[in-house]
């Protein structure tokens, strides 16, 4: 029979142990998203750019042909993550795109994480590219769109059926996170929820107004 310790599996994420890209977040993209809402997706984006950029995880911002047609990054994503610069691409997949990987490499995490637009196509690309490579890979869904419900849903199983891990934005937070007694990013973690987190961002808005309260105490 096992014994149990008071520590984090192994298949959590933390600041340290993944690198984060965002791919083709771009007006362009999204106006043929229709698997969820743009005020939702981009809330979404901007909810997981403020958790990476304020935990520090090594995140790589990618776009498609951003001069030509596809048009810049959504401006949560940049001001998150102000000054970086954005890797541009002709490929579909941005693990054919010889930049991207050099990014991947010098950044030498095991871990990657995915979210952006088109789910079937620029997420399933890299997705199976890099799980094929023995990379262990998790997609963020509800950061992630398509042009239908079905093209969204379908390739999600595709991934996982593959190896990938699924997860939602807001559990990419607090899963950074992870522990309220963590004071130095307790005031991130809540400020980001309050304002991206919908109702339990509006429950934590409450508890403090109405009762000076806190998570974990």
């Amino acid at each position: 029979m096992p014994t149990a310790t008071p520590t984090p599996g192994k298949r959590l994420l933390d600041p340290s142990n993944h690198a984060l890209i965002l791919i083709d977040f771009q007006s362009q993209m999204a106006f043929a998203t229709k698997s969820i809402d743009a005020v939702a997706l981009r809330n979404n984006a901007a909810l997981v750019s403020q958790a990476a950029a304020g935990f520090k995880v090594p995140t790589i911002l990618t776009t498609v042909a951003e001069k030509s047609f596809s048009g810049p990054m959504f401006d949560e994503i940049i001001e998150a993550f102000a000054g970086q610069p954005m890797l541009d691409r002709t490929s579909m997949n941005i693990w054919e795109d010889a930049a991207v990987i050099a990014r991947v490499n010098e950044i030498g995490s095991s871990r990657i994480v995915l979210a952006g637009l088109w789910t079937s196509v620029c997420i399933v690309g890299p997705a199976l590219s890099a799980l094929e490579q023995g990379y262990d890979v998790a997609v963020i869904a509800d950061a992630c769109g398509d042009v239908s419900s079905e093209a969204h849903e379908r390739a999600m199983e595709r991934m996982i059926q593959a190896g990938a891990v699924p997860m939602t934005s807001l559990q990419y937070l607090l899963e950074l996170q992870r522990d309220w007694a963590r004071s130095e990013t307790y005031d991130l973690t809540t400020g980001i929820a309050k304002k991206f987190g919908g109702a339990y961002g509006l429950g934590i808005i409450y508890a403090k107004s109405m009762f000076d309260a806190s998570e974990g105490h």
